[in-house]
């Protein structure tokens, strides 16, 4: 029996019948399961779970501890981020069965999602559309939006003996970015506030312009 044109680690377990293309690899501690479909040139990281149902198209990246539930379809160079999570139950309840209401989540061709992001199920991810990491997404993203919410607040310092550090007050710590996705006449329209807004905001003092050193004025002066 000839080899499978395909890589799996030995660590893996692939249940038939499913289909994987051509080139694709499956690394360590991943389950694919029956009826899901892989494309060819894909890479599945480590502690990857393929639940049955689930169509991959080519080339598309799956980093590390991501869960492809039934319900999910990847068009073609799809990248999903480490730890990023899709679910396909809106209302889940440990002590209800909902199998029969699993909902479709489509991301398209080249759209991006980064590291622990959350994908609720039922929306569609536009192509080459980038979701920032951590961003949590409940609606349709356009084609070729970028979509994030993160803030960063100012925090206590510390020094290497675990105390506090006196900072004043004027010292900045951090920069914070939000945007959001908002519904304006039934179509979505991305909002963001600018990062020269932002920094506007800080109010950071101005460099103070530097004296010239006395041996240069007199040399000047000469």
């Amino acid at each position: 029996m000839s080899a499978p044109p395909y890589f799996v680690h030995e660590s893996s377990y692939v249940d038939q019948p499913c289909q994987i293309g051509e080139g694709t690899k499956i690394w360590h501690f991943s389950h694919v399961m029956k009826d899901s479909v892989i494309g060819p040139g894909c890479n599945i990281g480590q502690n990857v779970v393929v639940s049955p149902g689930v169509r991959m198209g080519r080339g598309c990246k799956i980093q590390n501890n991501v869960s492809l539930y039934t319900g999910v379809i990847l068009e073609d160079f799809v990248f999903c981020g480490p730890s990023m999570v899709f679910t396909n139950v809106v209302n889940p309840r440990s002590e209800v069965v909902r199998k029969d209401e699993y909902k479709t989540t489509l991301v398209k061709h080249g759209a991006s999602i980064g590291a622990n992001a959350t994908v609720v199920c039922g929306i569609t991810v536009g192509q080459y559309a980038f979701i920032g990491a951590g961003a949590v997404v409940t609606r349709d993203v356009p084609d070729f939006a970028l979509v994030m919410h993160f803030a960063v607040k100012n925090s206590p310092r510390f020094s290497g003996s675990v105390k506090r550090l006196a900072l004043p007050k004027s010292t900045p710590f951090a920069y914070s970015f939000t945007s959001s996705l908002s519904r304006s006449s039934s179509k979505l329209v991305f909002s963001c506030r600018s990062l020269s807004i932002l920094m506007a905001e800080l109010s950071l003092p101005s460099a103070s312009p530097r004296k010239r050193p006395s041996s240069l004025a007199k040399t000047a002066s000469n």
